[in-house]
């Protein structure tokens, strides 16, 4: 099995290196595992693409390339020029430090890369990582992904739908905020919506007396709807949701044709 991973955290991000050794389980002794990640972190760019300039794309190493530009860049430079001759089989991205649960999802460059994938007709799967109280400290704050990410890759790989639908179907997964040994299972779950949690700003002041605004997010430890993806992480499961990119609210239309037609 050859495999394109990427992530929004940077090349020496160390959720990537996780995602590597998660990749080469999966890819197995003859299959190929090949990197086109950002050379800088991208979080929060979501599926943004550098459509008005180009990007530098340099080889770090064998199959190992960092982009000047966001994850969903990186896999179209995984497609067309790192690995033109011979389409991957699976695009993996991640590990995300932070969860992309609930709303985060709508602004993750981490999804940006698998949702990019999955326009291009490749099965894609995002993984990230809840953080919380239980596992913040730097040793294990990757400890359940690494631990539970290849089973769970295997899983939805041998297991999970894939279809060929123009939106076609792909996968956002997130461990929850717990050690390893404390992860209860595997449920699938829909996308949830932390109430009172939305983004802000926060206003500073520079030294000379310009005024800057910091991007603020709200509390992660608030539970989405029970069975839905942050409540099922805050309940110690590895949260699995399916997901397309039509973004139509497919349950409004007979309604607005009744009232527009």
């Amino acid at each position: 099995m050859r495999i394109l991973i990427t992530n929004d955290d940077g090349i020496n991000a160390p959720g990537l290196r996780v995602l590597e050794a998660i990749a080469q389980d999966i890819a197995g002794p003859e299959g190929e595992v090949w990197v086109v990640a950002p050379a800088f972190e991208q979080s929060g760019v979501a599926h943004k693409i550098s459509y008005t300039h180009p990007m530098m794309i340099a080889e770090l190493g064998p199959r190992r390339f960092a982009a000047e530009g966001s994850p969903a860049d990186c896999v179209l430079a995984g497609l067309y020029d790192v690995m033109a001759d011979a389409r991957p089989d699976l695009v993996l991205s991640g590990v995300n430090r932070g969860n992309n649960a609930a709303e985060n999802a709508l602004y993750s460059g981490t999804l940006g890369g698998a949702m990019e994938a999955a326009l291009q007709g490749l099965p894609a799967i995002a993984l990230s990582q809840y953080l919380g109280p239980l596992n913040f400290d730097e040793a294990l704050q990757f400890e359940a992904a690494a631990a539970h990410g290849a089973a769970t890759v295997r899983a939805l790989v041998d297991q999970g739908h894939w279809d060929s639908a123009d939106y076609r179907l792909f996968y956002n997964v997130n461990f929850p905020p717990v050690p390893a040994d404390q992860v209860k299972g595997l449920r699938v779950g829909p996308q949830g919506y932390r109430r009172d949690a939305s983004f802000g700003v926060e206003p500073h002041r520079s030294p000379s007396g310009r005024k800057f605004l910091w991007i603020k997010g709200g509390a992660q430890n608030l539970p989405t709807a029970p069975g839905s993806d942050a409540a099922l992480n805050l309940d110690g499961y590895i949260a699995v949701t399916p997901m397309r990119a039509d973004l139509t609210a497919h349950d409004a239309i007979d309604d607005l044709k009744a009232r527009l037609e």
